[in-house]
């Protein structure tokens, strides 16, 4: 990659933020062309900000994928709200990201009162616009764009890729002048360890389900460099004996299923033979532990 002076170089930090699974991590990973951040079904799957990094010529991007925003009541929840609303008040630039599908549901109104608000622009990214007709997304559009707040309005798949790359060309052009803060070959800012950590929990996640609820945490508790690659053992805490074998299935099937599927994951992400362990442990209100939210980056005094 070409070597550019400090003066030449672009830098911005984006905030994307939206309503619980309008597809905030999948349009993060699309756009830095790798998994930075982890994707499931379930809503609210994002704990921490994750940043996303994305380099072309000149330019730095710093994408942070946020928390999503909704009526938190919680201490844990309101915590991952308030995380999205101080990364946008520090950003360059804003990314709301609108469910085309699920169109201007409360959540989302809630998130364009508190940009006005604060008197913030940004600009409108509209996801999944392969579940709607062309059609019925100039409605939408129009009712949006009404709040006028929006700079810019992008209708992009990021599942699909299809007009992503309209969307960065945009990021990349209107990125101020500025030093990177990071190197040229970073593509998030994630400890390894926590990174690790969110692969396992997105596993859980996918495995489970329905079965799962949101009060479980997992934390890499060992990272060894071994000579047949990386050791990494982890626990999976839940707040209910209930759920333990849940988790652990019969005769262990379920965490070994879970076990590998991350494993794999791992280490193809990594690019090198991990060999994982995992241990579920019982942990009554780790939620309301202040080292969990010192670990993700929470304010536990929210």
């Amino acid at each position: 990659m070409a070597q550019h002076t400090i003066d030449e170089q672009h830098f911005a930090f984006i905030a994307v933020l939206g309503a619980t699974n309008a597809g905030k991590s999948t349009l993060v990973n699309r756009l830095t062309g790798a998994k930075v951040s982890i994707v499931t079904p379930k809503a609210q799957t994002t704990r921490c900000r994750i940043r996303g990094i994305v380099v072309e010529n000149n330019t730095q991007l710093v994408l942070v994928d946020t928390p999503g925003i909704f009526k938190a009541k919680r201490r844990f929840d309101r915590a991952m709200v308030a995380s999205a609303w101080t990364e946008s008040e520090e950003c360059d630039l804003r990314l709301l990201v609108v469910d085309a599908k699920k169109g201007l549901d409360q959540d989302t109104i809630s998130v364009i009162k508190s940009l006005k608000k604060a008197d913030q622009k940004a600009v409108l990214v509209l996801n999944k616009i392969d579940l709607i007709s062309k059609e019925a997304l100039l409605p939408l559009i129009r009712r949006l764009n009404e709040e006028g707040i929006f700079s810019e309005t992008f209708m992009v798949s990021a599942q699909t890729g299809e007009q992503t790359e309209e969307l960065k060309k945009y990021l990349l052009s209107v990125a101020p002048k500025g030093v990177w803060l990071f190197p040229d070959d970073n593509l998030s800012d994630l400890p390894n360890r926590l990174f690790a950590a969110e692969i396992t929990r997105e596993k859980l996640f996918l495995y489970l389900q329905q079965e799962l609820p949101y009060t479980l945490a997992v934390t890499t508790t060992k990272w060894e460099e071994v000579p047949q690659g990386i050791r990494i053992e982890q626990t999976i805490f839940v707040e209910r004996d209930g759920l333990k074998p849940i988790i652990i299935g019969k005769g262990g099937a379920m965490l070994k299923k879970i076990g590998e599927s991350a494993r794999r994951e791992l280490s193809r992400l990594l690019e090198t033979n991990v060999h994982l362990f995992l241990t579920v442990r019982v942990k009554e209100n780790w939620s309301t532990d202040p080292v969990r939210y010192t670990e993700w980056g929470l304010d536990y005094n929210v």
